[in-house]
């Protein structure tokens, strides 16, 4: 059940108007990757990617830490490798949500093996306070408080993505997981 919307859809877009604006700036007319991280940044990057114009290029990877609890379990598992080569390429990491941090500090340490030209992140959503791990976050769209969040592509079990805002998912909900 949700407990509250945390950040309206009108407040989204409008954030990636701003984000895809200090894209433009800093990469120019240079090609760029967008790197989704699947599945909760689908909607990110897809409404990204209209706002970048004709020289991005999209790519999935499909990263999973959480299984359908409410808390990451520190072991992280590659699920969908790239399909692009990502030597000598601008990319640009596109995450839902950075909380701990151990996902994308693993997913880092893969990608920077793979020589890309450069290897920035875009996080619509950051939880500082939960962080154990330090990782970069070159572009944050809003940083929240340390709750369990829904919608806009974020799930519980695979439930809410559909949702248009951002909502505090309700602590009685996990007993309804499958």
């Amino acid at each position: 059940m949700i407990q509250s919307i945390l950040i309206s859809e009108a407040q989204i877009q409008a954030k990636l108007d701003e984000i895809a604006e200090q894209i433009r700036a800093d990469y120019g007319d240079r090609p760029l990757l967008l790197l989704a991280v699947l599945k909760g940044s689908f909607l990110v990057v897809s409404d990204l990617c209209r706002r970048l114009g004709d020289n991005v290029t999209v790519d999935f990877v499909q990263v999973s830490s959480y299984g359908n609890g409410r808390k990451s379990s520190g072991n992280v598992q590659i699920r969908k490798d790239l399909d692009i080569n990502i030597e000598g390429l601008d990319v640009l990491i596109v995450e839902d949500i950075v909380d701990s941090g151990q996902t994308l500090d693993h997913l880092l340490q893969i990608l920077r093996t793979r020589n890309p030209n450069s290897l920035k992140v875009f996080a619509l959503l950051s939880k500082p306070t939960a962080r154990v791990l330090h990782v970069p976050l070159d572009y944050v769209g809003f940083e929240i408080p340390d709750a369990f969040v829904v919608g806009y592509g974020l799930d519980f079990a695979e439930r809410y993505r559909n949702l248009r805002d951002i909502a505090v998912l309700s602590e009685d909900e996990s007993s309804l997981a499958p």
